[in-house]
């Protein structure tokens, strides 16, 4: 097992691993323990009472935070025509069609977020199998196939943020940085988990949230109460 670093180890003092806090104290905890030199990252990690592997109890989706995620997110537009020319317009970082895909079938990525129109599905499915495990491939449940191209983008760079369930039945998402206002990382949190609630699928029985928890980047994870995550 890896060494923990003397941060973490100081860190890990002030969490009690017995307690489950509400939100609140653990946001502020979470801040606390965030020792490092850079402006860590605070992930949310839910663990949900579904099977992943059926797919009626797959939990996916997207949802705005309202203070963003404190990332600069570049977005890459599959499009042509008019609708290129209205991702260029929208923001988009980069934009194109068959020279981007060839560029990222000779391994480029400079990019966050991937946006297609529905039209250009065919060209982007064939490098799918690359997007596909990095989490890029565009997907009309998380609102990135679609033909208005300039709110998918508007939405993605004020903060929208994907969630999906994992192998493992949790779901980790990004909730802000560090340096927000306790304030923020709270409603984001509370945003999150609002979506997350509503997306229940209606095959998973028994408790939906088993287990919550926020961590920064460098720092432990810090319990919450699954029974406060709305209060």
């Amino acid at each position: 097992m890896a060494k923990k670093g003397k941060n973490y180890v100081e860190s890990a003092k002030i969490v009690d691993r017995n307690t489950l806090y509400t939100p609140a104290e653990a946001i502020e905890l979470v801040q606390k323990t965030a020792k490092a030199k850079f402006d860590e990252t605070i992930e949310l990690h839910v663990k949900l009472g579904v099977d992943p592997r059926h797919a009626d109890q797959q939990v996916r989706g997207a949802v705005v935070l309202p203070h963003g995620t404190g990332k600069t997110v570049r977005v890459l537009v599959f499009a042509k025509g008019e609708k290129a020319k209205e991702a260029e317009a929208a923001g988009a970082d980069f934009v194109g069609s068959d020279e981007l895909v060839a560029k990222i079938q000779q391994g480029w990525f400079g990019f966050d977020v991937a946006v297609a129109t529905p039209d250009m599905m065919g060209v982007v499915g064939r490098i799918g199998r690359v997007l596909g495990p990095k989490g890029l491939m565009p997907n009309p449940k998380s609102g990135t196939v679609t033909f208005d191209v300039e709110k998918a983008i508007n939405d993605i760079k004020a903060g929208k943020v994907e969630y999906r369930v994992d192998k493992t039945s949790i779901v980790h998402v990004p909730i802000g940085k560090k340096s927000f206002d306790g304030e923020k990382l709270s409603e984001n949190f509370q945003t999150l988990m609002g979506a997350l609630v509503k997306a229940k699928p209606a095959a998973a029985k028994g408790q939906y949230v088993k287990s919550v928890s926020v961590a920064s980047t460098m720092g432990p994870g810090i319990k919450i109460n699954p029974t406060k995550i709305l209060d």
